[in-house]
């Protein structure tokens, strides 16, 4: 099958999960996070996302999104804060935050944290060789990664830019576990189209060669049904890297 076929379809029928909301043609504004982009002489540009976990009153748990299709099979063994092993891109830190939805929005310490994400071609390690995905990677495990949150409720990681594929916007599946290791969420990360589409129509010298993304967060079937919470502040530039911060809310 193929990838963009598996997610029109919805990810229920393979992965035993509720169907993800089909895409739509168009949202409400108040499903919509606004985001607000400024540039300088050196090219350098920001976009703010989620305001949420920012304070007690403003503390309602991410929702949950589907693993699939590529989830991190034997997740304990890519404890590291650099995942990216040989692949190639734009510099990019990942600084995510844990927070509890039942302690008043307090930083969750102690957390296990799990990350994942598709390379700048849009493919994922640990797969592949399949209608799902061409190149086959099955016998390498890069940009996936394992942190435990500090007593502020964050881990770190050094990456690159993520990539596309068609039919969704870009994206970073996260899941969360408390200390003894049970699944408290799992979730994805959007990003602001316009850095994104910085990156795809100009970073060619860096390996970005695909053009501008095919899907926009709001078409997305993932993030179609709204993506309040979800919405990454990413800073930055081409040259310099770009820094993704979010905050995530469980209910631990």
């Amino acid at each position: 099958m193929e990838r963009k076929e598996f997610l029109k379809r919805g990810f229920s029928s393979l992965l035993g999960i509720a169907a993800v909301v089909p895409m739509i043609e168009s949202c409400s504004s108040t499903e919509i996070d606004p985001t607000s982009t400024t540039t300088t002489g050196s090219g350098t540009s920001s976009s703010t996302g989620s305001t949420n976990g920012s304070s007690s009153s403003d503390c309602s748990v991410t929702p949950s999104e589907t693993e699939g299709p590529f989830p991190t099979k034997k997740p304990a063994n890519f404890v590291r804060k650099d995942i990216r092993d040989d692949r190639t891109g734009v510099a990019f830190t990942m600084n995510i935050t844990i927070k509890n939805a039942n302690s008043s929005c307090a930083a969750l310490a102690g957390a296990l944290v799990d990350v994942w994400h598709c390379d700048k071609d849009g493919n994922y390690s640990e797969y592949g060789g399949t209608g799902m995905q061409s190149t086959n990677y099955t016998n390498v495990d890069f940009l996936r990664g394992r942190q435990t949150t500090d007593s502020n409720g964050l881990v770190s990681f050094t990456s690159i830019f993520p990539g596309w594929y068609s039919g969704r916007a870009p994206h970073i599946h996260v899941h969360i576990y408390n200390s003894s290791g049970k699944s408290l969420l799992v979730t994805q990360i959007a990003f602001p189209y316009d850095i994104a589409n910085t990156v795809y129509t100009t970073g060619q010298s860096y390996g970005y060669t695909k053009g501008a993304q095919d899907t926009k967060n709001e078409k997305d079937n993932v993030f179609g049904d709204g993506y309040t919470t979800e919405l990454a502040t990413v800073s930055g530039s081409l040259s310099g890297g770009y820094t993704l911060t979010h905050t995530i809310v469980v209910s631990a």
